[in-house]
């Protein structure tokens, strides 16, 4: 059903169509003039025939002017026999009495001498006019003329009576339907061949049409391997090479915007910043792998939202405030996990028109880069501060020297050691900086070698051994659980030195009560473990993750009191690292910490060495 309305629905049928309409509006209107002309034509063909002739009509009138009626009316049957009437027409003769004289009728002979009664007759003697109509009676049509018989002698007009003329129409109207038929029959079979012609005709007109209707719907599907066959030169022809063209212009451009589609893709895929696009309503219509893990969401939930509600921005801008005024922002999307801070600066994505078409915003993780700025800001105001303590106590005591105490002979001993010391310290702490930069410029110098772990850290507790034995005011303790197994790493011993004395010396000055300091040394994993626990103060939990920072102190004013700087644990972490190694710290708050160290073992076989070597 539905294949057959769409045949209907088809040029082809339409034209066809229009063809036979045409074809069947000329014919009817020629056959409607062709009829009616030959009706036409006939009929006056016709009454034509029925017309008397001119001597018959003067005849009649001299007998009916004649006194003798008898002698007269046999004259007028005569001269109504004899005269020439076709169409076997009823002729009747009527005197101005309105008696009739004479009829050709030969049934009809009784009538004579008798009043005619016909309305028209009456008429024509009154009125002295011809009458001429059609009259219908038992289906047929009959043609009446009645016409007057004026005698015009001695210049008078009377009337002497009339002539009615009756004659029966069917003949004529049957040869007319005759030829109409015919002309019907003509037409029908001219409209049959003509509906044929028309078919192949718009057959031949409508292929190429589907052709063409295919292949622009082969070409919306992206299919461009087919071509429309060209049947000739004229518009249709031309039509097929314009459609053909278009197909190798489409192909070329498509190819040309997949190519550029996927290296935008590729592009935008392996950029190390986000990138959103939005279309000039704010929604977003582009987004990279990069941008979505840097705000932790999938495209899904990102592509058709608004630009300000991915980005968290609409408590602080509008639309309209991006457009008219795009520039950088900075996106804080720290969570208690992690830190991260984005850097996003939007730009209009424009027409050569001047027609805003949306938004670019491309952003790039700045965490790192603000840490680096908080740090250095932080540095110097440590640096400033560490330095302006020392400074201000040396300047004071040689102030106080200057006014006169260099004189007194026990101020003047005490004011140069405390400024020798503020001295001391301060040189300390410019060389602990002039390491760090040189670990952070990649500049310092480690004379690495294979060291004997067990041995290096003996030694390094042999000397603390030796430290708290002599402090009588606290108990100290250094208690050893190492391994039997010789540990070998490849380390710069004196290096390695300064981080072991480091967190001894942070043992001993933050375990004011004294205790024991618990000393491991063992093997997991293939990583040589150092661990050194005290009986201290211990660190808060929220101090752990900054134990390691520069210039950093759990308790400043104490550790101040101590001669600490904060730079210790920081170099021991650069210098741990440096090694392959690893550094961590667990403490509890009035339970004391433990400092883990951590590095790569090298196991060393023992014949491989001669007694010398060893």
């Amino acid at each position: 059903m539905a294949q057959k309305w769409k045949f209907f629905k088809s040029i082809h049928f339409k034209i066809a169509l229009v063809f036979v309409l045409m074809m069947l509006l000329t014919l009817e209107t020629v056959g409607a003039v062709f009829v009616r002309q030959l009706e036409y034509q006939n009929l006056n063909t016709f009454k034509a025939s029925l017309q008397l002739k001119p001597y018959i009509n003067t005849s009649l009138k001299k007998q009916l002017a004649s006194r003798n009626q008898i002698k007269a009316n046999k004259q007028i049957q005569t001269i109504l026999q004899d005269a020439d009437i076709s169409n076997n027409a009823e002729v009747t003769v009527v005197d101005a009495r309105g008696n009739i004289r004479g009829t050709n009728q030969n049934n009809e002979q009784s009538l004579v001498g008798q009043k005619n009664t016909d309305g028209d007759v009456k008429s024509a003697l009154y009125s002295s006019k011809t009458i001429e109509k059609t009259t219908s009676s038992n289906n047929n049509r009959y043609y009446v003329l009645v016409t007057p018989l004026i005698n015009s002698a001695k210049n008078q007009n009377n009337i002497e009576g009339v002539v009615y003329i009756r004659a029966n129409l069917s003949q004529v109207y049957h040869n007319i339907n005759n030829i109409t038929i015919i002309y019907l029959f003509a037409a029908v079979l001219s409209i049959i061949l003509g509906l044929l012609l028309t078919l192949i005709i718009s057959r031949a007109i409508t292929k190429p049409i589907d052709e063409l209707k295919r292949q622009t719907e082969q070409i919306a599907r992206g299919d461009y391997s087919g071509h429309v066959q060209v049947y000739g030169n004229d518009e249709l022809g031309q039509l097929a090479h314009a459609v053909n063209n278009l197909s190798v212009q489409v192909e070329e451009s498509q190819e040309s915007t997949e190519s550029e589609r996927r290296r935008l893709d590729s592009v935008l895929d392996n950029m190390t910043d986000g990138v959103v696009a939005t279309d000039r309503r704010g929604l977003v219509t582009i987004v990279n792998d990069e941008a979505l893990e840097l705000l932790g969401t999938t495209k899904q939930a990102v592509v058709g939202k608004p630009i300000l509600q991915v980005l968290n921005l609409q408590d602080q801008f509008n639309l309209r405030d991006l457009i008219e005024d795009p520039g950088q922002v900075y996106l804080d999307f720290s969570t208690p996990e992690r830190r991260l801070i984005l850097s996003a600066h939007f730009s209009l994505i424009q027409r050569k028109s001047g027609f805003i078409n949306g938004l670019v915003c491309v952003f790039h993780d700045v965490t790192a880069q603000q840490k680096i700025d908080e740090d250095r800001r932080q540095f110097v105001s440590n640096v400033s501060h560490e330095l302006r303590t020392p400074l201000t106590s040396v300047h004071s005591y040689l102030e106080a020297l200057s006014d006169g105490a260099w004189e007194d002979p026990e101020l003047a001993p005490k004011f140069l050691n405390v400024t020798q010391d503020e001295t001391d310290r301060m040189i300390r702490m410019i060389n602990d900086l002039l390491t760090l930069s040189r670990m952070d410029s990649g500049t310092q110098k480690y004379n690495t070698e294979l060291v004997n772990i067990n041995k290096l850290f003996n030694y390094i507790l042999d000397r603390f051994d030796m430290i708290v034995k002599n402090d009588a005011e606290k108990p100290y303790r250094i208690k050893r659980e190492f391994t039997h197994q010789d540990l070998w790493a490849e380390v710069d011993p004196d290096r390695f030195t300064q981080v072991l004395d480091n967190v001894m010396n942070n043992a001993v000055k933050y375990s004011p009560d004294g205790g024991t300091i618990t000393c491991r040394l063992y093997e997991n994993h293939n990583r040589i473990v150092l661990s050194i626990s005290d009986q201290g103060l211990g660190m808060p939990q929220s101090a752990l993750k900054h134990i390691f920072d520069r210039f950093y102190r759990v308790d400043k004013a104490r550790s101040r009191a101590q001669g600490g700087s904060g730079l210790g644990l920081a170099i021991s972490k650069e210098i741990i690292e440096s090694f392959g190694g690893d550094i961590r710290v667990a403490s509890t708050e009035g339970k004391g910490s433990t400092f883990y160290i951590s590095l790569p073992y090298e196991p060393i076989e023992e014949d491989l060495w001669d007694d010398g070597e060893a």
